[in-house]
């Protein structure tokens, strides 16, 4: 754990160069827009540890993963992100010096990540071997106004030296993966174009031939006026770059601003991409850094009004929700039902970019409360789109007649997982899936999503589980063999409680849903049922399996068990574990971990939190007391899971002790691996403690309900949600709970145990000695 940002309510802020921290800051200090991202590499030379990061959305490559060991059913490769072009690098050079950080003479190191603005900037001073000493200040961000542009200006003043200065700002396309194998590099050049301040260069992937154009122009100032130099054109193999020389003296200020883009194939047609970079390019200088950058500034104003979380009373605190929420929105906007989030987001390439369950689980609660509509329902409808993909890789494994297994990674729809515990067994995403659908209709009540597109996603599902499960003359009942649960500690496990229950609870659903299509809209429904040679006795097989599925229980406990046998493990508790042997993960073989009752993340508990409803207080209870002290939490989505449900037992403390490992996870590298990247898809998580832990919010029967605490570290908190139409501000004091209605409709709204009517535009507040 490592604690050297600096406590700020708005302001990521990190003071003194150290280049031991530095892969952990350019992870922390990403940028990103939902079409493109960046890790926080630097302009200039830098020639100490580096990952080098650049990174455009929906392109990717598919490494090769058949090997030895290869198993029938197996993806045959592995799609993962590609590092993309580097449009950020300016190579300065004093007379014949290069400034490089790694040999200079850094001092009063700044680099601050402006949250509520949405932009970098990074200041200094270096002195180089010469004795040359001078002053930079960069500031660049990625446009979320306008997603294909981003934006640097780059500030230099020579402090003690009158010299020439060189600056070559370029765009190196000469790029490769951390983890590529031999090296391997995977673009292709297609063309480059350097015209006077403006360079070019159009790239094609292998294999998936994905063309992404990548374009700047740069201007150049001294002392604030604008100069006029020809710049000498430089070209190498995939490397375009304009070399610009001046004379300059000290305390002059030299500014140069660069304007780039990105345009990819999957917008554009491959033959007009360059003609189209151009024109992007054209626009956005034609508008200029300083119009840029208020946009910008407007953009993130609006969306901080739409999601901010305000905490009074805890500086860290508040610095690390608004990290989060601001990590996210730079991860994924909701413009395009092609792209989704992956768990490291554009801050690293580790997990290859892809698409987990997480996104089902974590994200979409987030999205729906602090977004569009349309931004939650492209999540949904993403997975709609791969459907055709889940049910060819369920017949991949010997399913058939419209199963549909939907891949534990992906990028295409594709599986492109190649362990046989995760590949074959984890199938509990299915119901991730199937319950976002469910969360979304229950908090939009857009119940035309399932004729539209929800129905037939839930019958595949459903067909894949009453296929998946058999029956067991042993038990008279149905049972589910050869699993891996959320837990992924316990491989090839019978009967994991958690996939049980959500195998039934997807075939109830879809009955359900199946109904509520026939009743509103008869001739879709009889549509689909015919295109997908739905037979009706289907509904009865799923029934039957309802009615007669096995869950594993220990009555003298009153818990649910994990799954088969999980009581006749060595019953040790993580408080047992010396310090010298944590995590396991990196200290213990697989057999050791495979053997013992330690549990990575929420298993029994993840069912119990997607289903609260059908459970009391005791149950939840003892299987919390009984499953948490075995959980080591070495997955950043633990935390946030149990935060919610010590929340819902009114174990305030221990609620607050897992957000906070949750909220500054990355913040203060908690589980040392932040320089691989952030953990986008668990900073939902942090969200969900806040506003479903402390503020107990939930959605029954179509109203919102809080079941309200403050946290003791604070005076107060308040966020701010969308909800069917409506803006909501819930503001939670030590006194009670205020919630204003923005808008001109009409709700009811549950706190505790009593009904209150919210009209429009009116406010309520509810003292704590009128809440039962």
């Amino acid at each position: 754990m490592k604690n050297y940002i600096k406590a700020d309510e708005w302001n990521i802020i990190e003071e003194g160069f150290d280049p031991h921290l530095n892969k952990i800051s350019e992870s922390i200090f990403s940028l990103g827009n939902g079409r493109m991202g960046q890790r926080a590499n630097f302009e200039e030379t830098y020639s100490g540890e580096t990952l080098s990061g650049n990174y455009v959305a929906g392109v990717y490559y598919p490494d090769k993963t058949r090997v030895g060991w290869w198993k029938n059913g197996y993806p045959e490769y592995f799609a993962k992100v590609l590092n993309a072009a580097n449009w950020v690098g300016i190579e300065v050079k004093l007379d014949d010096e290069i400034l490089d950080l790694a040999t200079a003479e850094v001092q009063d190191f700044k680099r601050v990540l402006n949250m509520h603005a949405g932009y970098l900037e990074r200041t200094f001073t270096a002195k180089l071997k010469s004795g040359k000493a001078l002053k930079v200040k960069a500031t660049r961000f990625c446009s979320i106004a306008d997603d294909e542009v981003g934006a640097i200006k780059y500030t230099i003043i020579p402090l003690n030296f009158d010299s020439k200065l060189t600056l070559t700002p370029f765009i190196d396309g000469d790029v490769k993966n951390q983890d590529s194998n031999y090296d391997e590099k995977f673009w292709d050049k297609v063309t480059d174009e350097i015209s006077g301040t403006e360079a070019y260069i159009k790239l094609r992937t292998k294999k998936t031939e994905f063309e992404v154009c990548t374009g700047s122009n740069i201007e150049l100032y001294k002392n604030a006026e604008k100069l006029n130099i020809n710049p000498e054109a430089v070209r190498k193999e995939k490397f375009v770059a304009q070399t610009f020389s001046l004379d300059v003296k000290a305390n002059e200020e030299i500014t140069l601003v660069k304007i780039a883009a990105n345009l990819s194939s999957e917008n554009y047609a491959k033959e007009s991409l360059l003609k189209e970079t151009k024109a992007v390019i054209a626009k956005a200088s034609a508008k200029g850094f300083d119009t840029l950058l208020k946009e910008q500034t407007e953009t993130w104003a609006t969306k901080w009004e739409e999601s901010d979380i305000i905490i009074e009373g805890d500086v860290s605190a508040q610095q690390a929700i608004r990290f989060n929420i601001f990590q996210l929105f730079q991860t994924y906007t909701g413009k395009d039902d092609r792209l989704n989030i992956g768990p490291k987001g554009f801050t690293g390439e580790k997990y290859g970019g892809s698409t987990y369950w997480d996104t089902e689980a974590y994200c979409v609660p987030f999205y729906l409360a602090t977004a569009p509509q349309e931004v939650s329902k492209n999540l949904l409808v993403y997975r709609h789109k791969q459907l055709g993909k889940a049910i060819e890789n369920a017949a991949k494994l010997g399913f058939k007649d419209g199963a549909a297994l939907y891949p534990m990674v992906t990028m295409n729809g594709e599986e492109c997982h190649n362990e046989w515990e995760i590949t074959f067994e984890e199938i509990h995403r299915n119901g991730a899936i199937a319950f976002a659908i469910f969360n979304y209709i229950r908090y939009t009540g857009d119940d035309s999503y399932l004729s539209d597109f929800g129905l037939e996603v839930l019958i595949g599902i459903a067909r894949f589980w009453k296929q998946r499960v058999n029956w067991s003359n042993d038990k008279q009942q149905y049972v589910m063999l050869g699993v891996t649960g959320p837990n992924e500690y316990e491989n090839n496990v019978n009967n994991n409680w958690y996939t049980n229950i959500l195998a039934t609870w997807c075939m109830k659903y879809a009955t359900e849903a199946a109904e509520i299509v026939k009743t509103q809209q008869p001739e879709k429904y009889n549509s689909l049922l015919k295109s997908i040679n739905f037979n009706q006795q289907e509904f009865a097989d799923w029934a039957d399996i309802i009615e007669k599925m096995y869950y594993p229980h220990d009555e003298k406990l009153g818990i649910f068990l994990q799954q088969d046998g999980y009581l006749d493990k060595e019953q040790t508790l993580v408080s047992d574990l010396p310090a010298s042997e944590r995590p396991i993960n990196q200290k213990w073989s697989w057999d050791r971990i495979l053997r013992s009752c330690f549990i990575k993340q929420a298993d029994v508990l993840q069912g119990l939190y997607f289903f609260e409803e059908d459970y009391d207080l005791d149950t939840l209870k003892r299987n919390f007391d009984f499953y948490e002290p075995r959980t080591v939490h070495e997955s950043s989505l633990s935390p946030c899971v149990h935060s919610i449900l010590a929340a819902k037992l009114n174990d305030e403390a221990r609620a607050y002790e897992f957000y906070l490992r949750t909220a500054r996870l990355d913040l203060d590298d908690y589980n040392n691996d932040t320089e691989d990247g952030l953990h986008i898809t668990s900073m939902a998580g942090t969200w969900m403690s806040v506003v479903e832990g402390f503020a107990g919010m939930r959605v029954r029967n179509g109203k919102l309900q809080f079941n309200p605490f403050l946290p003791d570290k604070w005076k107060s908190f308040s966020f701010t949600i969308g909800f069917r139409g409506a803006t909501l501000k819930i503001n939670i004091t030590e006194n009670g709970i205020s919630i204003k209605n923005n808008a001109a409709i009409d709700l009811e709204i549950g706190i505790r145990n009593q009904v209150y009517k919210l009209a429009g535009n009116t406010e309520i507040e509810v003292n704590n000695a009128a809440l039962v």
